[in-house]
């Protein structure tokens, strides 16, 4: 009898460890398959076959900055400053530093960069309710009852090298769209959450119970090798083992512990990038994307504003004199990681992405919010080498429908895959051994990659 994760859990060993370290595990189980045996579900050859036929990623990692909800983009990167004020909204518009174009008074910060920025005003879905509309964006693919697609983030997870650090990182909360689909386990992202109201960011899962010191979990492991080998093994054990190991490796190493403390960070970069939760999650996404994690999502949750949208977006609370919402915070978040990231040296090699599932109604509704509104929405990309102060597509004069280069979900995607060195017509295969191209329909946006 091989002793398993199960067992290992009754006596003890990884109690102190919660889901995080399971998905390290399962994770590492993934890496490689076994010698003699067939590549794991997904993989139609080894991981190093299939960097060999990627191409040569302008991007070497990727932040994915998700506003949940469904931001305005009459809010954010789309005003209409002409129009009427029950459509136009509560908030004017602003000059930016790239000629032409204009953002919301919320996103001052914003407009100071966004010479490094494409704005996409033409995005659009036929998918306007919130668990389907996030499907499409972070997968490219409509949701189907028939086979669940793995998300952009697990494609690029799975298909690069496994090293120390996880491939794809969601934090501090991730959406069941933002999972690994028919991949399995070993693709779905390593959920970083930390408590938001404590003073300091600290990562839930790396560090030992008080109990049981880095010796005594030394221990555990060698009996479990031990247990393993006196009891035969196999190729399935032989690969757990290897997860395990892995897993240790992380829990051992200073180097990897020092990638999610933000207190290596200066304060005053703390501060610039806001003490609010988004702002560490932004800040702790650059420090993993500089220890070369090639994916980590943000999530900012709230941006679904039906009713009142000037307390969620602007003031944050009643009574506020100075603004700390959703817009404010994000606007001094995203600003600082554009900014910090170009001035490392890092921002050519670093896609960064902010979107959300769709916009919202163009007219206020008698609540004074917005309704779901997939017709026509906006999001933001840099870096990667993508050209900044540009826009790209048009919304109509009212904000209803895409006027010029309408632009679906499968074309966003396809473009991430190519920015990132993927080729998006590769196929993975489901656990039934049926050949899946991981992105159909789709074409690149020339403005971005042609």
């Amino acid at each position: 009898m091989l002793l398993g994760r199960r067992d290992l859990i009754r006596i003890g060993c990884l109690s102190p460890f919660g889901l995080a370290f399971h998905r390290l595990v399962a994770e590492s189980q993934g890496a490689q398959p076994p010698k003699g045996q067939s590549p794991p579900i997904g993989q139609s050859s080894t991981i190093a076959e299939d960097l060999k036929n990627q191409k040569s990623p302008r991007a070497k990692s990727c932040i994915l900055l998700w506003l949940d909800g469904g931001p305005s983009h009459f809010e954010t990167f789309d005003p209409k400053p002409d129009l009427p004020i029950e459509v136009r909204g509560p908030f004017e518009s602003i000059q930016t530093q790239a000629p032409g174009i204009r953002l919301c008074e919320l996103l001052p910060k914003t407009a100071r960069v966004a010479q490094h920025l494409a704005v996409i005003r033409s995005m659009t879905s036929p998918l306007g309710e919130h668990g389907l509309a996030n499907h499409f964006l972070l997968t490219g693919y409509k949701p189907s009852s028939q086979l669940n697609y793995p998300s952009f983030g697990s494609v690029i997870s799975h298909l690069r090298p496994v090293g120390l650090l996880p491939n794809y990182i969601a934090l501090p909360e991730q959406r069941q769209s933002m999972g690994s689909g028919f991949l399995g386990a070993a693709a779905d992202p390593f959920l970083i959450q930390y408590d938001a109201n404590a003073k300091e960011l600290l990562v839930r899962d790396l560090d030992l119970y008080p109990e049981i010191d880095l010796a005594r979990l030394k221990r555990r492991q060698q009996l479990l090798q031990r247990f393993n080998e006196g009891n035969g093994s196999s190729t399935s054990s032989t690969s757990k083992q290897a997860g395990f190991d892995a897993a240790f490796r992380l829990l051992d190493s200073t180097e990897a512990k020092r990638s999610f403390s933000l207190q290596q960070e200066p304060a005053s970069i703390r501060e610039q990038y806001g003490t609010r939760p988004f702002g560490q999650g932004c800040l702790m996404a650059r420090r993993l994307v500089e220890n070369g994690v090639p994916l980590v999502t943000v999530v900012q949750t709230g941006w679904d504003t039906h009713d009142n949208l000037i307390l969620p977006l602007r003031d944050g609370y009643s009574g506020a004199k100075v603004g700390v919402g959703l817009i404010p915070t994000f606007d001094q978040a995203f600003a600082t990681l554009i900014e910090d990231l170009n001035q490392r040296g890092m921002l050519d090699e670093t896609l960064v992405v902010a979107m959300g599932e769709f916009g919202r109604t163009p007219k206020l509704n008698a609540r004074g919010g917005r309704d779901h509104w997939s017709r026509v929405f906006s999001l933001v990309m840099a870096g990667a080498g993508i050209q900044g102060g540009q826009v790209i597509g048009q919304s109509d004069r009212n904000g209803e429908s895409p006027k010029e280069q309408p632009i679906s979900p499968a074309d966003l995607v396809h473009t991430i895959y190519r920015l990132l060195g993927v080729d998006p017509n590769r196929e993975l295969q489901t656990s039934d051994g049926r050949p899946i191209q991981i992105n159909q329909g789709g074409n690149s946006i020339p403005q971005i990659y042609s």
